[in-house]
């Protein structure tokens, strides 16, 4: 069976969609023009910068020292990324991040903000906040 170019896109995007939705049916992020994300997405984003994940996973979260979390997110389930967040990874070099905070309180957004760059939603890793409807 030949697929079109807007059979395949068509495809492509409710693929995107369907990653971009929660299992209680609640979107995971809000995102218009690849950058103009919800304001939860945006607490996620402050929080990324705010704990400095740039310094081992990169500006664009395409890895460093650390690995690309655009990659890892593809494949690692929610539960996996909280605990890795939470509990950090010594062996690998990740500190954990129970004791912060900002961090902790979070991290739900912090997940939606990473997920959507994964899932190419959110195409650039600086962030801005969509207006209110």
């Amino acid at each position: 069976m030949k697929l079109t170019k807007k059979a395949l896109l068509t495809a492509s995007a409710l693929l995107c969609l369907a990653a971009a939705v929660h299992a209680d049916d609640k979107p995971l992020y809000k995102v218009v023009d690849g950058y103009k994300v919800d304001s939860e997405t945006m607490k996620g984003f402050r929080t990324w910068r705010a704990a400095a994940c740039d310094r081992c996973h990169g500006a664009n979260q395409e890895g460093m020292v650390g690995p690309s979390l655009i990659t890892s997110l593809k494949t690692l389930s929610k539960d996996d990324f909280v605990k890795t967040v939470t509990n950090g990874r010594l062996d690998k070099g990740m500190v954990g991040f129970s004791t912060s905070p900002q961090v902790m309180q979070n991290i739900n957004q912090l997940y939606a903000y990473l997920k959507g760059r994964s899932d190419g939603a959110i195409t650039r890793a600086k962030v801005e906040e969509m207006p209110a409807p």
